[in-house]
């Protein structure tokens, strides 16, 4: 069913859309709808996402092409809902995969790989991908003004992203966030609105505030083309493990978008002819204390049921009510997956195991990720001799207090031979 643009939306309806865009059709019914900033269908309240000529797409790319452009998402464009050069983050994405023997060692399994998008610009998490397309949009669209509902990196990509391009921003966070997050976010000016409540009650204050003003809420109404930036960590891994895919895959999990569009990139590049095979089994982590995605799979139920309190340092995870939760669960399922949670010790114990086998000071998010990816070994559901990849997906800068009672303070001494000497006897050997 084709239904022409709704009308809730004041703006330019000039032609905003790449060629190799159809439109916007809802995940449930299947209506079609033309180039707007509308997220929900009008018919069934389902979600929409970005209708893709992928027949166009094939006859205009290749291996070559894509790899003969800047190492940025970016060399991805005609499989991402702008119209031609992004107008916001032309530096985002390009994140390296690394191979992580030495956390491969400490896990037990033999071939383990961690893309780290906690090295990302400008705000060092995943979230720069998702914003940078949303405010490309967003400008293509006219608006002056942009805003979120965030749990913490989201909010500092869009206040750094909006600052960059010249817009307004209103963040809208709950009260209680990481005070470096807040810090991270009210550097670049923007108008940040603390909210005594959970994130799911932000996220409703957000989307009443975005229909009043006409403002372009990039998860709300720009969410369709916003959730498309994710698909570029999936094109990436592809593209760096030699144009072909993981066997397993670990994604943590908040609103549930990411661990959809990973394997979506997966799929449209098999699709396009630039992979043989897009298999691969996806695997989610959640914290214990806000974990309705891994719990509604461990139950065997169609649909998550909301966490009304959250309760985990894993702030940027604590999402009660995930907008994409049923994608997710059946998502996982399909792919022959798993999903688990983690306490906030095994987080914060996860962190430490990082950044001491690998390098990587992760977040608490990360921390999730790799307790979640030692419990599945552990019980037997991902292989130790197949090929897993981890999805690190921000910065441990932004969460120190996570794991600030599990490191040893600086030993003191005077500036004196003597005094130093006794140490070096008393050094264990590196953590592994």
């Amino acid at each position: 069913m084709n239904r022409a643009p709704a009308t809730i939306n004041s703006y330019d309806e000039r032609d905003v859309m790449s060629g190799f865009v159809r439109g916007l059709k809802c995940r449930l019914c299947g209506t079609t709808y033309g180039k707007e900033p509308l997220n929900f269908c009008t018919e069934d309240f389902g979600p929409l996402e970005v209708d893709y000529d992928y027949d166009a797409i094939r006859q205009n790319v290749s291996r070559d092409l894509l790899e003969r452009r800047p190492d940025t998402m970016w060399r991805f464009r005609e499989f991402l809902p702008i119209d031609g050069e992004p107008a916001v983050g032309a530096q985002v994405g390009g994140t390296p995969l690394i191979k992580a023997d030495r956390l491969a060692e400490a896990l037990g399994v033999d071939k383990l790989w961690i893309k780290n998008d906690a090295v990302n610009f400008p705000t060092l998490s995943f979230k720069d991908r998702v914003v940078s397309v949303a405010l490309s949009k967003a400008k293509e669209f006219g608006f002056e003004t942009v805003g979120c509902a965030s749990t913490g990196n989201l909010a500092n990509s869009v206040a750094a992203n909006s600052a960059a391009a010249g817009l307004t921003s209103y963040i809208f966070i709950p009260a209680d966030l990481e005070a470096t997050k807040i810090l991270g976010t009210s550097i670049y000016g923007a108008k940040v609105i603390g909210v005594r409540g959970t994130y799911d009650e932000v996220n409703r204050l957000c989307t009443q505030v975005a229909f009043k003003y006409n403002w372009g809420f990039v998860n709300i109404n720009l969410r369709p083309f916003y959730a498309e930036g994710s698909k570029s960590v999936g094109f990436e891994i592809a593209q760096q493990l030699g144009w072909r895919v993981p066997q397993h895959i670990v994604v943590p999990m908040a609103g549930g978008s990411l661990i959809g569009k990973i394997p979506k990139a997966f799929d449209e590049l098999a699709r396009v002819g630039l992979i043989d095979d897009a298999t691969c089994k996806v695997y989610g982590a959640q914290p214990a204390g806000c974990s309705p995605i891994s719990t509604a799979v461990k139950n065997g139920w169609d649909s998550h049921r909301p966490v009304r309190k959250p309760n985990t340092i894993a702030k940027s995870l604590a999402i009660g009510d995930p907008a994409d939760g049923y994608f997710a669960i059946k998502l996982i399922r399909e792919s022959g997956g798993w999903a688990e949670d983690v306490t906030d010790d095994e987080i914060a114990d996860a962190m430490v195991l990082l950044g001491r086998t690998e390098g990587i000071f992760a977040e608490t998010a990360g921390g999730v990720t790799v307790a979640v990816a030692r419990k599945l070994i552990e019980q037997g559901r991902i292989p130790r001799n197949e090929e897993i990849v981890l999805c690190i997906t921000g910065n441990g800068l932004k969460t120190q207090d996570a794991v600030v009672d599990r490191l040893e303070a600086p030993t003191i001494i005077r500036p004196s031979l003597e005094e130093f000497s006794p140490l070096v006897a008393e050094t264990p050997a590196a953590v592994v």
